[in-house]
């Protein structure tokens, strides 16, 4: 097999640089051909097996065509990047080593810049990682994993001081977590997540849009830590089932939107705790579907400031929960006038504007118990927790002080908001099917306080 490598430079010049032929066992040195090309060069990579283990330090282009594939061997990191303005397109990237100590990645980055799109990534510890590599793009990609235990598994993506950068339409299958810190001003939009731990875990990454991705069968769909200013909107978390099996999770955040999601089949839809963190902020939660959860919203009791309007919850085994004993109280579920629907409201509309004349009520006695006891989620659905919720019904003196009251509540279901910020990526057709069937919810405008940002811990300290 005769393989060439073509360089075209910048200048427009073009020079065919034949390489050496190869045997089907044989690596072709691909380090030798990034060493010879000039910076700014155009490097095309016919089909055909090279060695990994390299280092990009100048400008290039990577192209591959026929899909060529950079093996490590399972030896160490499989493509190094410590020059920006590095593109890498169009490759198999096979083989890392399995070491978390090292962080063994198929593609590492430390210079900004850097457009890594349309790859495909096996047998790779930690996917794509990204330090310092601000205005970068990855894209397209395809990022698989190791067949190892969950926990020893690298991350499919990292982000680490990468600010200002697009992570859009990839594809992550069965990595650890999808994780970015201190990263501001990022875009993840359009990806599919699935089969890992955390589908995405923020930490300290303030103004992040977070839009039309699917996050489904993760331990946990997203977790967002110790940020600001994050818009959750248009995205799918379905069937997140693990022993937390959050849809999203938010702790200690401030200034979240969360705008005409998909929260199916998930342990809990939505988690809160101390959020907002800020005493003086709110949070809206708008437009969304809560459906077919365990608990579609869970919250910490001292939970506050925190409304919801427009939202549908339809048949989630409890519709809102409190995570342990507590007084339970300063959210709204309604502005202007405008609440939510519920499909267990057995109100009415006299007036025809599509408002329930009474309000709803969360009061159920038997899930009151399970909040303070868990232990007693054992008897769900039993013949004793039904005679509880029974008597609540027929002696008003066992009812408990309702943890959601919504005095305005839908009669009909709000149709849901389009979100036309890329093109969804690779959408899984049966739970696409799912959520067209179920519902549609429509947000609102929502009402964004002014930008306030949290002075950070130190980020050397943190491991």
């Amino acid at each position: 097999m005769r393989v060439f490598v073509v360089v075209l430079l910048l200048a427009t010049a073009l020079i065919s640089v034949p390489v050496a032929s190869a045997t089907p066992d044989e690596l072709i040195d691909f380090q030798a051909l990034i060493d010879d090309a000039a910076p700014g060069s155009v490097i095309v990579l016919e089909s055909g097996r090279y060695a990994g283990g390299v280092t990009i330090d100048k400008p290039l282009t990577v192209l591959g065509r026929d899909w060529p594939i950079i093996d490590s061997e399972g030896r160490g990191t499989v493509i190094k990047v410590t020059a920006p303005d590095v593109t890498i397109e169009g490759l198999i990237i096979r083989g890392s080593g399995a070491s978390l100590d090292r962080e063994d990645t198929g593609i590492a980055v430390d210079a900004p810049r850097v457009t890594i799109r349309g790859n495909r990534l096996e047998e790779v510890l930690f996917g794509i990682f990204l330090r310092k590599a601000s205005n970068s793009v990855i894209a397209d990609n395809i990022v698989g994993a190791k067949e190892v235990f969950i926990a020893n598994r690298g991350d499919g993506i990292r982000l680490w001081e990468s600010e200002q950068t697009l992570v859009e339409g990839n594809l992550v299958i069965g990595g650890r977590d999808t994780v970015f810190w201190f990263s501001e001003d990022i875009i993840v939009r359009g990806n599919e997540i699935t089969g890992g731990r955390y589908g995405l875990h923020f930490m300290y990454s303030d103004d992040a849009v977070i839009e039309n991705n699917i996050l489904s069968r993760n331990s946990v769909g997203a977790f967002m830590m110790y940020s600001s200013g994050v818009i959750l909107r248009g995205n799918i978390l379905a069937e997140n089932f693990g022993p937390s099996g959050y849809g999203l999770g938010l702790k200690d955040m401030d200034q979240v939107t969360i705008e005409g999601n998909r929260f199916i089949g998930n342990r809990v839809g939505m988690y809160l705790d101390n959020s907002p963190y800020d005493h003086n902020d709110y949070q809206y939660v708008t437009g969304n579907l809560f459906a077919y959860n365990k608990t579609g919203v869970l919250m910490q009791p001292a939970v506050k400031r925190n409304v919801f309007s427009r939202n549908a919850f339809i048949e989630n085994a409890a519709h809102v929960g409190i995570a342990s004993s507590g007084k339970f109280s300063g959210n709204e579920w309604s502005i202007d006038g405008v609440g939510n629907y519920w499909s267990d409201f057995a109100g009415y509309d006299a007036g025809g504007d599509g408002i329930g004349d009474v309000s709803y009520r969360v009061d159920d006695l038997y899930n009151t118990l399970t909040d303070a006891h868990p232990h007693l989620r054992f008897f769900q659905d039993t013949p004793a927790a039904k005679m509880i919720a029974l008597a609540a019904e027929m002696f008003p003196i066992f009812r408990p002080l309702p943890l959601v009251e919504d005095d305005f509540p839908l009669i009909n279901r709000p149709p849901m908001k389009s979100f036309h910020g890329g093109d969804g990526g690779s959408l899984n057709v049966a739970l696409l099917l799912i959520s067209t069937l179920m519902i549609a919810g429509a947000g609102m405008a929502v009402l964004i306080p002014s930008r306030r940002r949290r002075s950070y811990p130190n980020k050397e300290a943190i491991t």
